[in-house]
C-alpha cells in the first residue's frame, strides 16, 4: 500500500498535464483578450482620423490571402455580379 502513494499513477500523471494544458490554454486565451483589445483601439483610433473601418478590416483580410487565391475571389465575385445584372460585362474591347 506505500508504494502506491509515493508512486504516480497514470491518473495522477495525466491529471497534472492535463492541468498543465488547461493553465496554457488560460494564459493564452488572457493573451489573445488582451491583443484583441489592443487591435479594436487601433481601430477607434484609425476612425478618429477619418478612417473607414470596415474597408480597413477588409484590406487586412484581403492582405491574409493568397494572391492566386484572392485573384480567383475577384474573379468570381466579378462573375456573380456581372449574373446578377450588378456590374456590366466586359466589352470585345476589354477582352482583347
Amino acid at each position: 500500500m506505500a508504494d502506491d502513494i509515493t508512486e504516480p499513477t497514470s491518473q495522477t500523471v495525466a491529471a497534472g498535464q492535463l492541468r498543465a494544458f488547461i493553465e496554457r490554454i488560460e494564459r493564452l486565451e488572457e493573451e489573445k483578450k488582451t491583443i484583441a483589445d489592443d487591435i479594436k483601439e487601433v481601430y477607434a483610433e484609425a476612425k478618429g482620423n477619418g478612417f473607414d473601418t470596415k474597408v480597413l478590416r477588409k484590406i487586412v483580410s484581403i492582405r491574409k490571402q493568397d494572391h492566386n487565391e484572392r485573384m480567383e475571389q475577384e474573379a468570381l465575385l466579378e462573375l456573380y455580379l456581372t449574373a446578377l445584372g450588378m456590374a456590366t460585362a466586359p466589352s470585345e474591347d476589354e477582352l482583347e
